[in-house]
């Protein structure tokens, strides 16, 4: 996955409101979070209380726009070439973001942080309930004491009854795409076979396929897992309207907070 779609990616998802994303996420820092937009923190415990990690970071546009807003930003993702292009930007902007390769279902850090935040369905792409809840438990063993752990999904009722077994198409000038989404509902699975066509020089283009799979979940799904992994729910909120959830909600957003750790 995102191997030659990580190259198209940015310029497919330019309609995603990642400046709006970043925004409700410093809200929900502040709100609920110990960490403070100030890279010159001094003392060991501030610099972790402060460090931010976007996991599930892809190309870095979020975890840019975080830095800007002052935090000391960590990016972690499975995908070296999404990272590749991640590391393009913080050369651009000259931003001094940690960009870690990891699965984040083996993921492994130098230090706890204060935060993390993993969006954009990141957390879809994991199958099994069962490395779900790794990835959980593994967030709360890096989050410093009273760290918040903010993330999204898509549910299961997006993908039965709003995707479910369509086809997207769009015709750009310089890149094209088809998108075939299958849905199986008795496992909880979708798949999308994407086909790319990108303007290589002149008019030839390149034609590249790539399948995603991606699994449903739910709200209940969501909190008892992050419950078992040790940290307590916060909020629950609908990521379109930002009141609560309901069973029509398509994309959640959950807040969740360590509370078993003690400051050294």
């Amino acid at each position: 996955m995102y191997q030659d779609f990580a190259g198209v990616y940015d310029g497919l998802m330019d309609n995603v409101p990642y400046e709006q994303w970043a925004e409700r996420l410093d809200m929900l820092i502040r709100k609920y979070g110990v960490s403070k937009p100030e890279r010159d923190a001094e003392g060991v415990l501030d610099s972790e209380k402060n460090l931010v990690l976007d996991l599930g970071c892809g190309t870095g546009t979020l975890t840019e726009l975080l830095y800007r807003k002052g935090y000391d930003m960590m990016g972690v993702d499975v995908s070296g070439d999404m990272l590749n292009i991640a590391m393009e930007k913080k050369e651009k902007s000259g931003s001094e973001i940690l960009y870690l390769q990891q699965d984040m279902r083996e993921l492994e850090l130098y230090s706890t942080v204060g935060t993390v935040f993993c969006v954009c369905d990141s957390l879809n792409y994991i199958l099994e309930e069962e490395e779900l809840a790794e990835v959980f438990s593994l967030v709360n063993n890096y989050l410093f004491p009273g760290g918040v752990f903010i993330f999204d999904f898509n549910t299961v009722y997006k993908y039965r009854e709003v995707i479910g077994n369509t086809t997207i198409a769009e015709n750009r000038e310089d890149c094209s795409f088809i998108w075939e989404n299958f849905y199986d509902p008795e496992e909880e699975m979708n798949e999308y076979d994407l086909t790319v066509f990108v303007r290589e020089e002149g008019e030839h283009f390149r034609r590249f396929t790539e399948t995603h799979f991606q699994r449903g979940y739910t709200a209940e799904q969501m909190t008892r897992l992050v419950s078992q992994a040790g940290m307590v729910v916060v909020e629950v909120l609908d990521a379109d309207t930002g009141e609560g959830a309901t069973d029509r909600t398509e994309r959640v957003y959950i807040v969740a907070r360590e509370q078993g750790k003690t400051a050294l």
